[in-house]
């Protein structure tokens, strides 16, 4: 499980989406405050577009390219920037990534071995063990998440860089989908252009 919060690739602590236990909760740019206007959509997309995938590249790439007319067209867009990132732009999305506990009422032991699988994983490739869930019963997240970690520190680095690279297409697919889903005032796929 992973996590693409802030901007940028800054790091913030994960929280839990209730709506989807086990995975963290996006963050979404703050309503306007009184007195002042909301952002135009292009700037609302752009954040929003960020927490989705932490590349600048693929973000403006995708801001660049709005309107999309349906969520097929800008999930196929994301998929062909995602395909497109180099390495220092993978580098920067998987920077911006954050590794998630389980579901916080999982039993001890539970958070003793995720915590301890992603320290493995994280010493031996220097980033976050990003996985794409999109499938799994959420009771089943946290064993695809193990065996995940203990398949994939088998790779050799460059091998990992290419599962990571798409899983974290993946991540980009399923973030975009729930935003459009359940933000529809994010606007990003441009639909008020």
């Amino acid at each position: 499980m992973s996590g693409r919060t802030g901007l940028a690739a800054a790091k913030r602590p994960a929280a839990v989406d209730q709506e989807h236990p086990g995975r963290q909760d996006r963050q979404h740019p703050p309503p306007a405050g009184e007195g002042r206007a909301p952002p135009p959509p292009a700037e609302i997309a752009e954040a929003t577009l960020l927490a989705c995938c932490g590349s600048r590249r693929w973000t403006l790439r995708m801001v660049a390219h709005r309107p999309y007319p349906d969520l097929d067209a800008l999930l196929a867009a994301s998929d062909e920037a995602g395909y497109d990132l180099t390495p220092a732009d993978l580098s920067e999305a998987l920077a911006g990534e954050s590794s998630a506990g389980p579901h916080p009422g999982a039993p001890q032991a539970a958070h003793t071995a995720l915590s301890a699988a992603h320290a493995a994983y994280e010493s031996r490739f220097g980033h976050a063990f990003v996985i794409s869930l999109d499938g799994y019963r959420p009771d089943e997240y946290l064993d695809q998440v193990l065996a995940g970690i203990r398949t994939r520190l088998t790779h050799d680095p460059d091998e990992e860089r290419a599962v990571s690279a798409e899983e974290l297409r993946g991540l980009a697919r399923s973030r975009l989908a729930h935003v459009v889903a359940n933000h529809p005032e994010s606007d990003v796929a441009g639909a008020s252009r």
